[in-house]
């Protein structure tokens, strides 16, 4: 019977191991108020009356998130080259995230897009004789990187740009490494996102394709007699191992971290010793951060592990199901196998996740 609990402790300990841009906006979408009437300071002709090839025109635009969001108070420049060229322009986005800037100088121009806590964009072109220039959709990304930083978006804003950012982290660029954070100081989970969480990594392609995988293997030694042979058999193997890791994902990875307000997720640590870093991974097998930041006794984890234990009797054979101190034993095993994993993950598993964001090292 350890061998099944080792078995799909493997499993879900894989996952935790190993765990665009907005489409182009339409003119309508934007400010669409008319061009004001320039007056020539020298002559006192309207701008009707210059000649074709000084005709002011616009430009306009609108600045949002990765994934849509308009950006209100967001800095744009205007700036002109060439001889004679106006002094820069600055405009803040209003509450849709546009901006607008009328009677513009035919000629080149460089859109400058900058807050404080993102990353500056620029844009540039050429803006012919009484032409409505669209500068399309800049995508403002968090300057994730800054060592520290005050920004007019807010908090909420950050942690969610975080969180999807989190959410793409794969071992090898296949393997799921969702619960993990490199941010050393990252905010709580949200309930919706300790379900989201468990969510994907349940569903996830190699989830179910590591179900099939020790199904087969299962069936090929017999493994779980009770369940039979053939296709049948088969199935029944692959539901309780899936079933094993769904669990164990559900609820001692949202369930009870949302009942006692804990975070699931495992905090690289990434600096010191060796020796420190190795206490640190090790003691996260029991202890874990709670969403007000503060580390305390993991009761997510060993209670997760131990209820899915418990459930998984219903559906396993009468001959192989867990008594219950078989089911304390195992529980004990999964700490220890946690304690393992962790140290791959503070070790290991950075080093072959492509694409990792660099942040400050995380102080336990």
């Amino acid at each position: 019977m350890c061998r099944r609990v080792l078995e799909s402790a493997w499993i879900l300990g894989s996952f935790v191991l190993a765990g665009t841009g907005p489409s182009a906006w339409s003119q309508e979408n934007l400010p669409t108020a008319p061009l004001p009437v320039v007056n020539d300071s020298a002559s006192g002709a309207s701008q009707a009356q210059k000649p074709a090839a000084e005709i002011p025109g616009s430009i306009f635009g609108i600045v949002v998130s990765k994934d849509g969001e308009e950006y209100e108070g967001v800095r744009v420049t205007l700036s002109q080259t060439g001889h004679g060229a106006p002094p820069a322009r600055t405009q803040i986005t209003g509450s849709d995230g546009g901006f607008r800037f009328a009677g513009v100088a035919p000629g080149a121009f460089k859109l400058t897009i900058s807050t404080n806590g993102f990353v500056t964009q620029a844009v540039s072109g050429v803006l012919h004789p009484g032409e409505m220039y669209n500068a399309q959709t800049v995508v403002l990304p968090v300057a994730i990187a800054a060592s520290e930083v005050q920004v007019t978006a807010s908090q909420t804003e950050i942690a969610v740009e975080q969180f999807h950012e989190e959410e793409q982290q794969r071992v090898l660029g296949v393997i799921p490494n969702f619960y993990v954070s490199y941010v050393p100081d990252a905010p709580p989970l949200t309930v919706k996102e300790k379900f989201s969480l468990a969510w994907r990594t349940s569903f996830d392609p190699i989830t179910l394709l590591a179900a099939g995988a020790f199904a087969g293997v299962e069936q090929a030694s017999n493994t779980y007699s009770g369940y039979g042979q053939g296709a049948q058999g088969y199935g029944k193997r692959f539901g309780a191992s899936y079933a094993d890791s769904s669990l164990g994902n559900l609820i001692g990875g949202a369930i009870l971290p949302i009942v006692f307000k804990q975070d699931p997720r495992y905090f690289y640590k990434g600096t010191g010793t060796v020796r420190s870093r190795t206490l640190y991974a090790m003691a996260n097998a029991v202890i874990c951060k709670g969403d007000n930041g503060h580390w305390q006794a993991n009761y997510s984890g060993i209670l997760g592990s131990l209820a899915a234990g418990g459930i998984s009797n219903l559906y396993y054979p009468a001959d192989d199901r867990n008594g219950v101190g078989l089911t304390f034993e195992n529980t004990a095993i999964g700490i220890a196998g946690s304690a393992v994993q962790n140290l791959f993950q503070e070790f290991v598993v950075r080093k072959l996740t492509p694409r990792v964001p660099h942040y400050k090292a995380a102080t336990p």
